[in-house]
């Protein structure tokens, strides 16, 4: 089974998904967990360009898209494709649908051109599950100021496209409610993380326990 990680800047995506691993280890599962951008040495080499702060500011989004694809490319068939097809469950921190929220409703791409590059890059290979983390943009912000967390270039972006970008992503899940569960993510990390597990265990024989 692979499960995606949505939701804008500091949701809380990469404080939870390992919870969520220890937690369907302990059930039994064999889990793996990844990122995007990167999750393999390709991957990772394109992460430190696309979101280098100080170095690539005059990135057009248009790169930005295709250095996005070209790591989603190589995680797909080095790793996702291969470990879904043994049964794994793979838990991916971002995935296709922050290329629709970001580039398509932040800067404006066309969300059909944006679709069909989507599908070309990932062989048409998308999560059976998808959890949104939901959170206005100035807390999002907010909290990724005060944690500590690094401050990478599309994080600079201002407060309005970081608002289009969650009102893409809740519009996506709206449009596929058989896949997107929304968790509200203006929570304590406990309470995310047990909403988080309950919608994991309607798709999985795993009881909905804290």
């Amino acid at each position: 089974m692979f499960i995606s990680l949505e939701g804008p800047d500091g949701s809380g995506k990469s404080s939870q998904l390992p919870l969520l691993a220890d937690w369907l280890r302990a059930e039994g599962y064999e889990v793996y967990t990844t990122r995007e951008p990167g999750g393999t040495e390709i991957g990772n080499q394109i992460r430190e360009i696309v979101l280098n702060k100080l170095e690539n500011t005059a990135m057009h989004p248009r790169t930005e898209i295709l250095l996005f694809l070209s790591s989603r490319a190589q995680l797909v068939e080095e790793v996702i494709r291969p470990l879904r097809d043994k049964g794994t469950i793979i838990l991916c921190d971002r995935y296709a649908d922050s290329t629709m929220a970001y580039q398509g409703y932040g800067h404006g791409v066309d969300l059909t051109t944006l679709k069909n590059l989507l599908n070309f890059a990932t062989g048409n290979l998308y999560p059976d599950l998808t959890l949104l983390l939901d959170l206005d943009a100035k807390t999002g912000l907010d909290r990724r100021k005060t944690n500590g967390g690094k401050w990478d270039r599309l994080d600079a972006f201002n407060q309005a496209f970081h608002e289009r970008v969650r009102k893409g992503y809740l519009e996506m899940a709206a449009n596929e409610p058989s896949r997107w569960i929304t968790i509200n993510a203006n929570q304590s990390i406990n309470e995310v993380q047990l909403a988080l597990r309950q919608a994991i265990a309607t798709k999985l024989p795993i009881p909905a326990k804290g």
